[in-house]
């Protein structure tokens, strides 16, 4: 990949990285560009987070990511990973990427990385050049995340309080400028 058309976000929980690519989304819908891929949010009840949902940015599907509870499916924290969903909404997601013009990974995380079709989805993205955008987690250790990071060569952006609400701007006007060419 063009590191030139890879934009990969990074920061520390809550400080809006999701929140930024979805209005970066919002943007350059708005600038007439298609953008597919998945973002996932938090589940909440009564107040407390219960669990994060995977959806499909192109199609608005989704499926549950992750839950507190028993039952099967690998763990983080304590949180049960839900393979089967990740894979039919993020991983479909992640693999019709070649009918947009810009494809959105949020995140590339402990809970995703446990599928392997999740890994290969987003390596057969960082293998085109096809403008993509990625949220990484700050602080997980995975081959995936050190290939990525190498790829930025530490050109990550951190998404922090401070520079959160004009970083969905700048980044569209980024990937505006690769997608005519200007990059």
């Amino acid at each position: 990949m063009n590191v030139e058309k890879l934009f990969v976000l990074t920061g520390a929980p809550g400080s809006g990285k999701t929140t930024v690519v979805l209005r970066l989304v919002e943007i350059l819908k708005r600038m007439g560009f298609s953008v597919g891929g998945m973002y996932t949010r938090e589940v909440r009840s009564s107040g407390s987070r219960v669990g994060f949902e995977i959806v499909d940015i192109a199609t608005g599907k989704t499926g549950t990511l992750a839950q507190v509870g028993y039952g099967s499916g690998p763990r983080v924290g304590r949180y049960l990973v839900n393979l089967r969903d990740l894979e039919d909404v993020g991983v479909r997601a992640i693999e019709s990427a070649n009918q947009f013009d810009v494809v959105v990974v949020d995140e590339v995380g402990p809970m995703e990385l446990k599928s392997h079709r999740f890994k290969e989805a987003v390596r057969k993205l960082l293998a085109t050049d096809k403008p993509a955008v990625l949220t990484i987690h700050y602080r997980a250790s995975d081959e995936l995340l050190d290939e990525i990071r190498k790829l930025v060569g530490g050109k990550s952006i951190v998404v922090t309080f401070e520079n959160r609400d004009r970083l969905p701007m700048e980044l569209a006007e980024r990937i505006k400028d690769v997608l005519k060419g200007g990059a």
